[in-house]
């Protein structure tokens, strides 16, 4: 196989060569509601083509790649009295993978577990290019099962506006779920 970004010869989708000269993660924080932070590793400038692989049957590979790279070392350093749930956004299956459980599965640490398959949406509607007067009219309409009075983060691969971790973050706070804040791979706002 051949690097998707230098083309040389590569048993990895990107080589390790170009994962430290282009994938280098740098962390961002973005305020998002009232005390309420989302963290981030990468401007949507800088990796929009690699998250656009979740449309593709290789995208498991990138995702697993970018996922390693912050999510995983995120995880390595992330301290906390007690044990936090890492709740993927919709984590339904196209292409044969997740990309949000993807994420989820690589924060899996000491104090981090990953719970999959808990927050889904009802409504599929599609946000690419929408503002955020389309994005509150239509929202997701998540539905939460088996998750109660616990601490949690939520994990999506970007946000632009925050529209959906909000949402989310509200259908997780009815069950009397804490949630600390979000973790995503981009923003498009940087």
């Amino acid at each position: 196989m051949r690097c998707i970004s230098c083309e040389k010869l590569s048993f990895l989708i990107i080589c390790k060569s170009c994962q430290e000269k282009y994938l280098e993660p740098s962390f961002h924080k973005r305020e998002i509601d009232k005390n309420f932070f989302n963290y981030s590793f990468y401007a949507l400038s800088d990796i929009e083509d690699l998250l656009n692989s979740k449309y593709y049957f290789y995208g498991d590979r990138i995702y697993n790649i970018l996922a390693k790279l912050s999510f995983e070392k995120f995880a390595q350093n992330f301290d906390f009295q007690y044990k936090v749930y890492a709740i993927p956004i919709d984590d339904h299956t196209r292409h044969e993978f997740s990309h949000t459980a993807i994420l989820t599965k690589h924060l899996q640490s000491k104090y981090i577990q990953a719970k999959t398959n808990c927050l889904k949406a009802t409504n599929k509607v599609k946000y690419a290019g929408k503002n955020l007067k389309y994005r509150q009219d239509n929202p997701r309409n998540f539905k939460l099962s088996n998750l109660y009075n616990q601490t949690t983060i939520i994990c999506d691969d970007l946000i632009t506006t925050g529209a959906t971790i909000l949402e989310a973050k509200k259908v997780l706070k009815k069950k009397n779920n804490q949630v600390i804040f979000s973790l995503t791979l981009a923003d498009a706002k940087i």
